[in-house]
C-alpha cells in the first residue's frame, strides 16, 4: 500500500501465477478424482499438498525483504510444514482434509483470476482488468471516508496506473504518497471465507447466512483499515520510535515509519484478531465449517479438538 515497487505475492518469482493456478486445478482434480472413488486422487492431493508448501516458502523472502511483513513471513514460514503435514495425514487415511483440499482450490479460483486475467475487449468493448475495478473502488471509498474525517489530499494515479493513489503534502514539503493496492481490498480473506464456506456440505440457506456475516464485515473493516493506514501514515502521526522501527524493517526512509507501524504491526495484528472473530461468527450460522478449523488446529498442534463442544455448536444443525 505504500510506495511504488513492491510486486504482488505472486509474482515473486517467474512463472509464480502458473504455479497457483497449477495447485488450484490439482486440487480440485484430486477431489474430482476421490468423489468418484479412485484412490490416485488421495495421492494427487497429497503431493499438491507438498507443491503448496512449496509455494509459500517461494514466498518468504517476499514477506521478509520486500513487504517488510513479520506477520505475514511467520505465517508463511508455519504454512511450510504445516502443508508437508496435511498431504502427509491425508495420504494415510485422515480424509476430513479432502474438505480442506476442496477449499483451498476454491480459494485460490477466486483470488487468483483477480491477479491473473488482464484487460480485454469483446466485440470493440473494452474491459478493464479486474483487479484495477477492485482497486479503483476501495481507493474510491477510502477516500470517501478520508474527506469525511476532515482531510483532502490530493487523489493521483498509483504505481499501477490506476486511480488508486494518494499524495499527501507535509508541512516541509515533503510528499507521501499511499497506493491502495490489490492486497489492500480484502480480497485474500474473502476468498479464505468463500472457499471455507463453499467446500462443506450444507444446506444452501445456511452457507448464505456464513457469507452474509463475514464478506460484508470483512470489507467494511478493511475499508476502515485502509482509511487508518492513510491518515496516519499521509500525516505522519506515528512517528514513534524512528531509528527502531527503521532497523526492525530494515528501511532506511524515515517518512516510511508511521506506515510500518500502522500498517505492517498494528493493522496486521488486528486483522488476525479480527479474522478469528469473524471465523466465530461464521461458524454459529454454518456449523459445518467445525470440521475444517478441527483440522487446521490439528496441523498446527498434534491434538484433536472438538470445537461443536468447545464452542457450544449443534451436532444436528437445525435452523435449515
Amino acid at each position: 500500500m505504500f510506495g511504488p515497487g513492491v510486486p504482488a505475492v505472486l509474482s515473486l518469482v517467474p512463472d509464480t501465477f502458473t504455479f497457483a493456478w497449477l495447485v488450484a486445478i490439482l486440487f480440485a482434480a484430486s477431489w474430482l478424482l476421490d468423489s468418484r472413488g479412485l484412490a490416485v486422487g488421495r495421492s494427487i492431493a497429497a503431493g499438491t499438498w507438498a507443491l503448496f508448501g512449496l509455494f509459500w516458502l517461494s514466498t518468504v523472502p517476499y514477506f521478509a525483504f520486500e513487504h517488510q511483513s513479520y506477520v505475514e513471513s511467520i505465517l508463511a514460514l508455519v504454512g511450510v510444514p504445516a502443508c508437508i503435514y496435511a498431504g502427509y495425514l491425508l495420504y494415510n487415511g485422515r480424509a476430513s482434509l479432502f474438505t480442506l483440499t476442496r477449499a483451498i482450490s476454491i480459494m485460490l479460483f477466486i483470488y487468483l483470476p483477480f491477479e491473473t486475467i488482464p484487460a480485454f475487449s469483446v466485440a470493440g468493448v473494452a474491459f478493464p482488468e479486474p483487479r484495477r475495478i477492485l482497486i479503483e473502488a476501495v481507493a474510491t471509498q477510502t477516500g470517501f471516508l478520508i474527506d469525511l474525517l476532515g482531510y483532502a489530499p490530493e487523489r493521483v494515479a498509483s504505481y499501477e496506473g490506476y486511480d488508486a493513489a494518494y499524495a499527501w503534502t507535509l508541512d516541509d514539503g515533503h510528499t507521501v504518497t499511499i497506493h491502495v493496492v490489490l492486497a489492500c481490498t480484502g480480497l485474500g480473506s474473502m476468498a479464505i471465507f468463500g472457499g471455507l464456506v463453499a467446500a462443506v456440505q450444507a444446506p444452501l440457506s445456511r452457507k448464505l447466512r456464513a457469507l452474509a456475516v463475514s464478506l460484508p464485515l470483512i470489507y467494511v473493516l478493511n475499508i476502515f483499515r485502509t482509511t487508518f493506514i492513510s491518515v496516519v501514515a499521509g500525516n505522519q502521526y506515528m512517528q514513534w520510535q524512528t531509528d527502531l522501527v527503521l532497523a526492525m524493517f530494515g528501511a532506511t526512509d524515515p517518512y516510511r515509519v508511521s506506515f510500518l507501524i500502522s500498517d505492517r504491526i498494528m493493522s496486521q495484528l488486528l486483522a488476525v484478531v479480527a479474522l478469528i472473530g469473524i471465523t466465530f461468527l461464521a461458524v454459529r450460522e454454518l456449523p459445518e465449517l467445525a470440521v475444517i478449523l478441527e483440522d487446521v488446529l490439528y496441523l498446527l498442534t498434534g491434538e484433536e479438538h472438538d470445537l461443536t463442544e468447545s464452542l457450544d455448536l449443534p451436532r444436528e444443525p437445525t435452523n435449515r
